[in-house]
């Protein structure tokens, strides 16, 4: 299985950029990049038919786009040729095994990722590590939800989590975050590869981290309930900052409270508190 990149050309960048991401986010597109003259969009092979523009339309922008094939022996390449170290509030460092050590901040993660979404750049994961920073997450049970490269499950368990599980749909994801989470001394965090079907099997979790996107997030958030008790938490990213109320619409019917919200630039997350 492989990944097709979308390198979106707009004009106007803003707000043409903001808006395209929003439509083609219901359209199975997991990551974005911002570039100078728009944004990139990845998606797996098979969910290319998903794909449609055929009626996208604007009076206010115009964008263009070429596809590229993204190569697994060549994702390491570009990974170490383009990456710099992630800085979080000068508390954590998300660096690659060939970046110098931070001196600086408290916590640092060393993470090399295949094809897998999470350096740590992306607004979204950003948002969910501030989240988890200013957490009480001692001794709590943590579901990392589509866990890409496993950052947020090392986090967690670097703030002193008790017992972290990671799942993600993708192959690669569950390879390279098991050698993440070993490369950085925690080889007890357990990944699996499935879907939100195998929560059905798992105890409840103190905590449950899912930065993924809108719709998937509104067809899980009954099961994430379901695996939270009174008072457990529920983080959710990887949406824009107007797909709020929409998410906090469909929690609250799933048992769900709004707790807060944080935001950079378009992209927002949620604190939701199980009732």
């Amino acid at each position: 299985m492989g990944y097709l990149a979308y390198h979106f050309r707009v004009q106007p960048v803003q707000p043409g950029s903001e808006i395209l991401m929003a439509l083609i986010a219901d359209m199975d597109f997991e990551s974005f990049d911002t570039t100078e003259r728009g944004f990139t969009a990845y998606i797996k092979e098979e969910e290319q038919s998903q794909v449609n523009f055929s009626n996208f339309q604007f009076d206010d922008f115009t964008f263009n786009f070429t596809i590229e094939k993204i190569a697994t022996t060549n994702w390491n390449a570009e990974w170490e040729k383009n990456f710099e170290p992630v800085v979080v509030d000068d508390l954590l460092c998300i660096r690659a095994p060939f970046h110098e050590k931070n001196s600086v901040v408290k916590q640092e993660i060393v993470i090399m990722p295949k094809m897998s979404f999470g350096t740590g750049h992306h607004q979204t994961t950003r948002l969910m590590c501030k989240q988890l920073l200013e957490t009480e997450v001692k001794d709590k049970r943590v579901l990392d939800m589509g866990c890409g490269t496993a950052i947020l499950a090392i986090l967690a368990m670097q703030r002193g989590a008790k017992e972290v599980l990671g799942i993600d749909i993708d192959e690669w994801s569950v390879e390279n975050a098991i050698e993440n989470c070993a490369g950085n001394n925690f080889p007890n965090i357990v990944i699996k590869k499935g879907d939100v079907g195998l929560l059905e099997e798992e105890k409840q979790f103190d905590i449950i981290l899912a930065n993924i996107n809108k719709n998937i997030l509104k067809s899980h958030l009954p099961a994430y309930s379901k695996k939270l008790p009174k008072g457990g938490k529920l983080f959710l990213s990887g949406f824009f900052g107007t797909d709020v109320e929409e998410l906090i619409a469909v929690a609250e019917g799933s048992g769900l409270r709004f707790l807060n919200t944080r935001t950079e630039n378009e992209w927002a997350m949620l604190v939701l508190e199980k009732v």
